[in-house]
C-alpha cells in the first residue's frame, strides 16, 4: 500500500507548515501549495488522496479552485475545506466539498477527519 497524499492549499505559511509537520509525522506524504493556481500544477505532477482547501486565498481562491478542479478528467479526490469563516458548512456546500475543518483546529481533529478519507500510514482503513 502506498503512503497517502494530503495536498494542503492555504495562503497561510504558518497553517500549512502546522500542517504538512502535523500529518508528516503521522506518516502522510504531504505537499503545500499558496493558492489555487499552485495547487492545480501540484496535481497535475501527482494525484494526492485528500485536498485541505482554504477558501479565501490571492490569485485563485478555493472556490475557483474546485471548480477547475473538478473540471479536470479521471478520478477526483476528497476535499476538506479549511475556513475560519462562521458558515464554515455554507462554505463547504458551496463548493460540494467532502468535509469541513473549522479553524482555529487541533491535531486530533485534523488527523480525524484526514482519516475519514483515507487510512493513516501503516494502519487499516477505517470501516
Amino acid at each position: 500500500m502506498s503512503t497517502p497524499r494530503i495536498l494542503v492549499v492555504d495562503d497561510d505559511e504558518g497553517i500549512g507548515e502546522f500542517v504538512g509537520l502535523a500529518l508528516s509525522d503521522e506518516g502522510y506524504e504531504v505537499a503545500t501549495a499558496l493558492h489555487g493556481a499552485v495547487a492545480l500544477e501540484v496535481i497535475g505532477r501527482q494525484a494526492p488522496d485528500v485536498i485541505l482547501l482554504d477558501m479565501r486565498m490571492p490569485i485563485m481562491d478555493g472556490w475557483e479552485f474546485a471548480r477547475r478542479y473538478r473540471e479536470r478528467p479521471g478520478p477526483h479526490a476528497p476535499i476538506v475545506v479549511m475556513t475560519a469563516a462562521r458558515d464554515a458548512a455554507t462554505r463547504a456546500s458551496e463548493i460540494e466539498a467532502d468535509g469541513v475543518l473549522a479553524k482555529p483546529f487541533d491535531l486530533d481533529a485534523l488527523l480525524e477527519i484526514v482519516a475519514r478519507f483515507t487510512p493513516r500510514p501503516g494502519r487499516p482503513a477505517a470501516s
